[in-house]
């Protein structure tokens, strides 16, 4: 498996992932949300590939402040075999080198296995703090 920064071009296939993979969706997961993230940030889509096929992505952001993780997303097909671990590794290894000193994940409250996998890789639920949103 290789990890390797996405592009453009690979934002139809990371779309597709996200929908095989059963990712919530959200007003942001579109091509044109996905190219101002990439012209905010060219190296913050992280894609995992297996044998030249996309198996998993990962946004690892960077803020200024704060390191935050956004879709983490494995094929089906490829769970329990290390891709997301791996995805998380290189985010931090990412985030850490840009100057993060805290890291953050969000995941949704009813994706128990995503919160398995967070919980597995070392991290810790916040339950004193609550998150709001307001789509534009």
């Amino acid at each position: 498996m290789t990890i390797r920064t996405g592009t453009d071009s690979d934002l139809p296939a990371v779309l597709e992932l996200w929908a095989a993979a059963d990712a919530q969706p959200t007003v942001t997961d579109d091509e044109p949300a996905l190219r101002a993230l990439l012209a905010t940030d060219p190296a913050a889509l992280l894609l995992a590939e297996r044998d030249g096929e996309l198996v998993g992505s990962l946004i690892a952001a960077w803020d200024g402040w704060r390191g935050s993780f956004y879709r983490l997303a494995v094929h089906p097909g490829a769970r329990r075999r290390g891709v997301g671990t791996e995805l998380v590794r290189a985010g931090e290894r990412r985030l850490s080198e840009l100057g993060a000193r805290r890291l953050t994940a969000i995941v949704a409250e009813d994706e128990r296995p995503a919160a398995g996998l967070w919980e597995a890789v070392g991290y810790e639920r916040q339950a004193d703090r609550a998150r709001f949103v307001r789509n534009l």
